[in-house]
């Protein structure tokens, strides 16, 4: 069987703010661009049976507005403290324990979202205008044959790469 993993770098955060990194939130243009994140993926019918997020504050509401265009309750998003931080062989863990259904959404944060997003698939990654892979609000869509326990390096194929400023506002 084939499943799909969507990989969801957390939206623009705000470093005006005197806050501790957890509990950073998003800015403005962050908030647009989770916005139409989720709207491009409700346009192209990849309605996550599962939702797992990073508990700081700027991923989880990334996930929370995606969720909103995606006619999803917020309930539905599983936070997991191992995402806030991981490392690509943590995040690959949290897929293996904790995915069930053929659609996974995992809304986290670089340089671990990035690194396993390189270790699933078996080549290069176009870069954006930053030279990072995963750009903040990025959504990497995978597809591999095989259960979620079966997830390996190498594994995945890339789909597509959608990041906010090639998407209409």
């Amino acid at each position: 069987m084939t499943h799909e993993l969507l990989l969801l770098r957390h939206a623009k955060s705000d470093w005006a703010v005197d806050m501790d990194d957890f509990s950073r939130p998003l800015k403005k243009r962050g908030r647009r661009a989770a916005k139409q994140v989720g709207r491009w993926l409700h346009e192209q019918h990849l309605i996550p049976d599962t939702i797992l997020s990073s508990p700081a504050t700027r991923a989880l509401a990334t996930a929370q507005r995606v969720c909103r265009q995606l006619d999803i309750d917020e309930s539905a998003i599983v936070c997991d403290p191992r995402i806030y931080e991981a490392n690509a062989l943590t995040l690959l863990t949290v897929l293996k324990t904790s995915c069930h259904g053929r659609r996974v959404l995992l809304v986290g944060h670089n340089p671990g979202l990035e690194d396993l997003l390189l270790k699933l698939i078996p080549h290069s990654v176009p870069l954006s205008a930053n030279g990072k892979c995963l750009s903040t609000a990025a959504l990497a869509q995978l597809t591999f044959k095989g259960d979620w326990t079966e997830l390996t390096e190498g594994c995945a194929k890339l789909v597509t790469l959608i990041r906010p400023d090639s998407l209409p506002e």
